[in-house]
């Protein structure tokens, strides 16, 4: 059988099996290690330990727990609801400044976790029902919701990130620093979107009356104090990383340490806190390295077939198509995956075939990181099976349907074309500051 038809065979088994509810772990490892097994005997074993020998000595993983427990202090110790008691008080006055100082909140909430699930939670708990209660338009700040917690996965310390650090063998810091341009501009954007929206159309988002507007200035101070707190947890993890006098690894325990210690500090680190964060975050680093695992022992196999020097032949041999078409081609097939995987599943999925075409097609591997992350974002909130527009519908009230989250999410989609847009003309944009950090 062609090598090339073997490989069809084994990525159309992998979707069905998706398909079918598997778990992604499940349904990619059993797919690589059973190809391995068929086309190379007892042999072919090997290349499921050699994975899981490879994962065991990847260093950097380590910050993935560490991050994903400081996210989950700041949460359940309600950290989170001081920062939104301070945008409230400090943006309220302003035409729809409550949604602007939501998307601020998702800003630091992204810092804090790394996660847009994480955003989505607190943003729908938190900041939702305070929205609707002031008068804001459901529809709009349904989508602010939305696209600030999509924020989450590009925002250091992405999570998402760290998995495509680790398939795209790319340094976890360099895809860190280029995430951080693109996300505050992509924040910037939804800002500006929402100002000129309740600019044009106050009754959108009113200001706050009057009389909650008198909040004495020492009560501001003070509020300013808490809600900066999980900014000075990000500063203090991450000054001395940039400054190159922590490694990674060490920035990310400063960073957990923080955030517990804050929580100590603040009187809010309680039995229940502490069991619920560490019972999160060994669940989420588990299912994390399982699908790094299998990613790895899959890749394997498609390397060992010649499928992407295959897959490269097809596209600029046979097809004759240019880099910046075939690049194009590939945002696209992330929108329609995104319709019905997340991030991490499309990433391992379509990771052992895009990583290596497009280093050999030219382009900046750090600076793809960065396109695959905004894409998925834009893949998550796409109609009609938008990841994150079910998450949305879980969790919102009861007044807000279905049909409300999909008109909802139109005009951020499209800002966040224009700034995959522009990350892709301007490459700059995201490869400038590891670029100066590093020296390069």
């Amino acid at each position: 059988m062609p090598y090339e038809l073997i490989a069809i065979l084994m990525f159309s088994t992998m979707m069905l099996l998706l398909m079918t509810g598997q778990r992604v772990f499940g349904a990619i490892g059993f797919v690589g290690v059973a190809a391995a097994m068929l086309l190379w005997g007892t042999g072919g074993s090997d290349i499921g330990f050699s994975a899981a020998m490879k994962l065991m000595k990847w260093y950097p993983l380590l910050t993935l727990p560490m991050f994903i427990f400081m996210g989950y202090v700041l949460s359940e110790s309600r950290i989170a609801d001081d920062l939104y008691r301070m945008f409230h008080v400090w943006m309220g006055p302003v035409r729809g400044g409550l949604a602007i100082g939501t998307i601020g909140l998702m800003v630091l909430i992204s810092a804090m976790n790394g996660l847009s699930v994480a955003g989505m939670a607190i943003g729908a708990t938190i900041a939702l029902p305070e929205l609707l209660r002031r008068g804001y338009d459901k529809i709009m700040v349904t989508g602010v919701i939305q696209a600030g917690s999509s924020l989450g996965i590009l925002v250091p310390p992405s999570v998402v990130l760290v998995l495509y650090a680790m398939i795209a063998r790319q340094p976890v810091g360099q895809l860190w620093l280029a995430g951080v341009m693109p996300g505050l501009m992509m924040a910037g954007l939804f800002i500006l979107y929402i100002a000129i929206r309740c600019r044009l159309q106050p009754e959108l988002g009113p200001p706050l009356p009057e009389d909650e507007r008198r909040v004495p200035m020492a009560e501001k101070l003070r509020l300013l104090r808490a809600g900066l707190l999980p900014l000075a947890i990000f500063a203090t993890m991450m000054v001395p990383f940039v400054n190159g006098w922590t490694s990674l690894v060490e920035s990310s325990a400063i960073g957990a340490l923080a955030a517990f210690m804050a929580a100590v500090l603040k009187g809010r680190m309680t039995r229940e806190v502490f069991e619920t964060s560490t019972r999160q975050t060994l669940a989420i680093s588990c299912m994390f390295m399982w699908i790094i695992l299998a990613a790895l022992g899959f890749g394997a196999v498609f390397d060992g077939l010649g499928a992407v020097r295959a897959i490269e032949d097809l596209f600029t041999g046979q097809l004759g198509l240019d880099p910046w078409t075939i690049l194009i081609l590939m945002q696209l097939s992330f929108i329609v995956m995104g319709t019905f995987l997340d991030d991490t599943a499309m990433l391992v999925i379509v990771a052992p075939l895009y990583v290596p075409l497009v280093g050999a097609l030219g382009f900046d591997l750090i600076w793809y990181g960065v396109l695959y992350t905004i894409t998925t974002q834009i893949a998550y909130m796409t109609p009609p099976f938008g990841y994150n527009l079910f998450l949305m519908r879980a969790m919102a009230p009861p007044e807000i349907g279905l049909r409300d989250i999909y008109r909802s999410i139109v005009p951020f989609a499209l800002v966040m074309v224009l700034a995959l847009a522009l990350v892709m003309i301007f490459p700059q944009i995201a490869l400038w500051l590891p670029d100066y950090v590093y020296g390069e």
